[in-house]
């Protein structure tokens, strides 16, 4: 192989939108399901920004049946006219250029959530065809590209064709994502209209249509997302179906020009549901906004719990565990000049939007209380509950979590990696004995951790905290990732002391093996839900199948997708099919060579990319309510994917 030398004729420049293409990842997030749908988010977030600038009052979505997308808007529609700079129209401009658009300088946008300039240019070089409509003047203008690159011839003045006449306004943006850049090309419908729906509630004034043509054998589905009554009724919303102590907490204000509103209520519930937006995007990892809510709400509280006298003056303050358990809140700001980490936003950096949301919180909490006397003594109540059963577990003699001296190695059920090196360190949670042995001799020893685990661990969903800790299963996994668990239970939570950069879930390709899966995956999102969002937690991809050809090589099957695509390229009768019903089922070197080999195996990273439908969809399936979750098997049993 020649080496390649490193001087100047190594440095390559990428033109145009080609970065885009070359490393989707970097604009998108990822080239899959999530990053498909972020293609309409895009879009649609400039039509909201149309709608925030008092420009837009509605949004049409659709998705139509050759897996392409239609967005259009009545706001005033992107300019048509020719870019002083460019010398072509500035809709082109935008749709070729990034850090192109209205929203750098002080004009067209106060506040815009699509700071980065790259959104809808990224959509364009991602696709395989983009066609545009600009409705303005009287005029519907037209563009055409293919992959991001113009096919629209231009007009001699150098302006768009003229495709007919209109009273109204608007843009219209319809577009085909490309197969050879994304896995998937197919939209996950119910992200999308939990998404429509979200900015339906942040923004009370827009009226959203969405519409779904793609046939599969039914009528197009059409639904109108309207909410008038805003973030409380989104409030209202992430609690159904529990049970809450008050009517919603609705405040705002604004400092130095950042808008800050908030809706909060407490349940009965034990879990914590905080969600940030900034200017209507949601931020899936928070940030600094949230920093400021739960700073400043954890001061009031104490304040005003010191002054009642339900914090003793030898006592202690309330942790901010303590004052958010059973919370659920939305925290939205509106910021001029917002800076988020990545292209997708999921986490605000500015510095000045804890202090404003602090402010606000600690001056309009305030004056809320003050009047709502009730309210605040079943809050303080809700608070004192949860210290007193924090301060119980941290001195329970049998608690595992305030025993410093505990060692899990020695206790028969962990096998850990001999290396620290937490980066290249991994864990695998593994069902049963069986499993679990053929696990310990498969691995590679100097980086792979196995942990078995005894059946199915406790439904955390369903369970009150002391129950929780009181598992023997999850105080194992708890004490194994070394990271501490919430705070003021003996090793507060502090995911820079987690001992593996991955936390594997490897149970079998079954019915028992998914509802294990399921319930692993909750106690994850309802207790430690940083290892989500910060990415340490994967779910195993066993092979379903075996094929054995009568000549040639054998080969490992993962689906029904992959049997069947099998099956076409070999004659029935030409060889034999293993079904794998267990992971025990599997001697070392298969379970290495299919499962754990970081060089063959596939693994399926776990990512929240919907905090409130996540919440929803995990309090209905493994919660308490059976009527509700009967409902939710009904009306989704058709989307199955059945093991016969």
């Amino acid at each position: 192989m020649t080496k390649r030398e490193y001087n100047a004729d190594a440095i390559e420049v990428l033109e145009g939108l080609e970065p885009v293409r070359r490393r989707p990842g970097m604009y998108i997030g990822s080239t899959g399901t999530r990053g498909l749908n972020h293609l309409i988010y895009e879009i649609v977030d400039n039509s909201v920004d149309e709608h925030m600038a008092g420009h837009c009052s509605e949004i049409f979505v659709t998705l139509h049946d050759d897996g392409s997308c239609t967005v259009k808007d009545n706001g005033r529609g992107i300019p048509v006219g020719i870019h002083a700079q460019k010398k072509i129209p500035a809709v082109r401009v935008v749709l070729t250029t990034l850090h192109a658009g209205g929203k750098f300088g002080d004009g067209a946008y106060k506040t815009s959530g699509g700071l980065h300039g790259v959104g809808s240019s990224a959509v364009n070089a991602l696709s395989s065809w983009m066609d545009v409509e600009i409705s303005q003047g009287g005029k519907v203008y037209h563009d055409a590209y293919k992959k991001g690159v113009p096919t629209e011839k231009l007009c001699a003045d150098r302006m768009l064709p003229v495709i007919r006449k209109t009273k109204e306004t608007g843009t219209k943006i319809s577009f085909l994502p490309d197969s050879e850049i994304f896995e998937k090309t197919r939209f996950r419908e119910s992200d999308i209209k939990s998404r429509l729906h979200e900015i339906a509630y942040l923004n009370p004034g827009l009226k959203i249509h969405y519409k779904d043509e793609r046939k599969d054998g039914q009528e197009p589905k059409e639904e109108e997302f309207f909410e008038p009554g805003g973030i409380v009724d989104f409030v209202r919303s992430m609690n159904t179906g529990t049970e809450s102590t008050h009517e919603p907490i609705h405040i705002r204000g604004t400092v130095n020009d950042i808008a800050v509103e908030i809706a909060m209520q407490y349940t009965n519930d034990f879990h914590e549901n905080i969600l940030g937006f900034c200017n209507t995007i949601y931020n899936s990892e928070g940030g600094t906004h949230v920093t400021g809510f739960k700073t400043a709400l954890t001061t009031v509280l104490n304040q005003y719990a010191r002054t009642l006298g339900t914090i003793k003056e030898k006592d202690e303050n309330y942790t901010g565990t303590d004052v958010r358990t059973g919370l659920s809140a939305i925290v939205s700001i509106l910021h001029t000049n917002p800076t988020f980490e990545g292209q997708t936003k999921t986490k605000l950096d500015n510095r000045d939007a804890t202090t404003a949301v602090a402010k606000v919180t600690q001056e309009q909490l305030v004056l809320f209380f003050d009047r709502n006397l009730e309210t605040l003594k079943s809050v303080l109540a809700q608070a004192d509950k949860a210290s007193k059963i924090r301060k119980q577990e941290a001195k329970n003699k049998d608690n595992l979590l305030g025993k410093k001296k505990f060692s899990l190695e020695g206790n028969g059920k962990l096998a850990n990696c001999e290396s620290r090196d937490t980066e290249k360190c991994e864990i695998f949670i593994v069902e049963g004995d069986s499993a679990g042995g053929s696990a310990k001799q498969a691995r590679e020893r100097k980086y792979q951790a196995i942990l078995p685990i005894r059946g199915k661990i406790l439904n955390v969903e369903k369970a009150s905290m002391d129950k929780v800790l009181a598992n023997e299963e999850i105080r194992t996994m708890i004490m194994a990732f070394g990271c501490g668990f919430g705070e003021g239970y003996g090793q507060d939570f502090d995911i820079s002391k987690l001992r593996y950069n991955k936390i594997v879930i490897m149970s079998d390709a079954d019915v028992d093996g998914s509802h294990i899966a399921s319930l692993l995956l909750t106690f994850f999102y309802r207790m430690m839900p940083e290892l989500i969002r910060e990415g340490h937690i994967y779910i195993a991809m066993p092979p379903l199948y075996k094929a054995i050809p009568g000549r040639g090589e054998e080969e490992y099957l993962y689906d029904d997708a992959a049997l069947e695509k099998y099956k076409r390229g070999h004659k029935e009768g030409s060889f034999k099919l293993q079904r794998y019903k267990g992971l025990g089922e599997m001697n070392p070197d298969q379970l290495w060579e299919t499962t754990m080999n970081p060089a063959t195996r596939i693994l399926k990273k776990v990512s929240i990319e919907d905090a409130a439908m996540a919440a929803e969809t995990t309090s209905v399936l493994m919660g308490g309510d059976v009527e509700k979750r009967k409902a939710f098997i009904y009306e989704n049993a058709e989307k199955a994917e059945l093991d016969w």
